[in-house]
């Protein structure tokens, strides 16, 4: 059972779009494994988000900049004392190989998925409240009636572009997560504003730690020169969460990687 409950707020749009990415890649995955019609319609409907994302971004080329800055970084380090140089070089190793397997990616990421008769059918209903209807969308249907065994071969087909996205993107949130040490701070009367040296020491994620069975949660909110954290008692017969008015302790990280 968690002890923590972890809040995160990413500081760069890049950052963001990366952690939209990650929360509907896990999504993806949990609703592939579901055997039934309303597993294969999440799972259907979370690739459709996903594929709006890459409509809009040029992602793989973020993607291969990010992985490039890691690269480097890493590589500064390879020779400081106390640094586990086999760890890092398998680390490297896994950069590098999901650099290249992006730059070998051709074309724009899901274009064949996206350009599919049943997915453009599908994306002009979904923002509909109920427009995937087997009324609205027979072809749909009938593919939601298919032996299991074929949807599932089906949707390996279709997430199958964004197999070393995922990869690259867990990587990188990864490294970001574990690049610096949580300090423990307090929240006076459940508010916490700090100023940001990005100049020196660019912070791209927020981290905040809280106990679990703590009555309240951390909103975040910030740019590049400061942030603030406001601890809100969840709202109570319907009425607008209010701030604590308690200290409460909790643990920060800026993940500066």
């Amino acid at each position: 059972m968690n002890t923590q409950t972890i809040y995160e707020f990413p500081l760069n749009e890049r950052i963001r779009v990366f952690m939209r990415l990650e929360q509907l890649f896990q999504q993806l995955s949990h609703f592939m494994l579901g055997a039934s019609v309303f597993d294969k319609r999440a799972a259907i409907s979370v690739l459709l988000d996903i594929l709006m994302i890459f409509s809009r971004s040029d992602l793989k080329s973020e993607l291969i900049k990010e992985l490039d800055r890691h690269t480097k970084v890493l590589n500064q380090l390879a020779h400081s004392h106390g640094v586990d140089d086999e760890k890092l070089q398998e680390i490297l190793l896994e950069l590098n190989q999901a650099s290249r397997n992006l730059y070998s990616a051709n074309g724009k990421i899901g274009i064949s998925v996206m350009e599919s008769d049943l997915f453009q059918s599908i994306s002009q209903r979904n923002s509909i409240p109920g427009g995937s209807c087997s009324f609205d969308l027979p072809a749909f249907h009938y593919w939601l009636e298919q032996h299991e065994a074929e949807q599932q071969k089906d949707l390996e087909r279709w997430t199958q572009p964004f197999v070393d996205i995922r990869v690259a993107i867990d990587l990188i949130l990864g490294f970001i997560r574990q690049s610096s040490v949580p300090t423990q701070e307090l929240a006076k009367a459940g508010f916490f504003q700090l100023a940001l040296d990005n100049k020196n020491h660019p912070v791209q994620l927020l981290r905040v730690g809280l106990a679990a069975d703590t009555p309240c949660f951390a909103e975040i909110s910030g740019g590049k020169h400061r942030f603030s954290i406001r601890f809100m008692n969840p709202s109570v017969d319907e009425n607008r969460p209010s701030q604590t008015l308690d200290d409460i302790e909790f643990s920060l990280t800026r993940c500066m990687f």
